[in-house]
């Protein structure tokens, strides 16, 4: 039995939206784990990202924001509700984020959290969908000491901790 046209439709939107949302993810698990070229990988070859502070290049993005990442003890970032518009193969997708990030100063480590939204248009070429543009809006941002009691004491030792690199126990887990 065939599939109606607009059953195909359907299943073609669902699967363009799920590959753009494992697009997004991906660039959040790049940036954590600071994997240039997995983060590389995420946007076409002339994208373009515009973060506020960063404007450039995709390319000069991944750069840029593997050196930054330097200066942080730890990241996560977590991508929660997508709106996703599709228009043939082109898209635009609005991910909200918490951004959550660990630094050493003077004071002693602090919890630096940064929430937004992600504004990307994506394009499907080669039967792929990458990112062809990010933009960043920021809603609120926090600034507090850290609390974290899992970096020292017998717990720290019974735990595994995720790395900032492909040495992260996830990346065993897909291979």
């Amino acid at each position: 039995m065939a599939l109606s046209t607009e059953l195909e439709a359907v299943i073609r939107q669902t699967a363009d939206r799920q590959e753009i949302a494992q697009v997004i993810l991906r660039v959040a698990r790049a940036i954590d784990r600071q994997d240039k070229a997995l983060l590389d990988d995420c946007f076409h070859p002339d994208a373009t990202d515009d973060h506020g502070m960063f404007k450039g290049t995709a390319a000069e993005f991944s750069a840029w924001v593997m050196d930054l990442l330097k200066i942080y003890e730890r990241t996560q970032h977590i991508i929660a509700n997508q709106l996703i518009e599709l228009d043939g193969d082109r898209a635009a997708c609005e991910s909200y984020f918490h951004a959550h990030h660990v630094m050493k100063t003077e004071q002693g480590m602090i919890n630096v959290i940064a929430a937004g939204r992600y504004l990307d248009r994506l394009e499907r070429r080669n039967g792929v969908w990458k990112i062809t543009h990010r933009g960043v809006v920021y809603d609120w941002n926090r600034v507090d000491p850290s609390t974290d009691q899992w970096t020292e004491g017998p717990v720290a030792a019974a735990l595994e901790r995720g790395q900032a690199s492909t040495d992260d126990p996830s990346y065993a887990l897909f291979r």
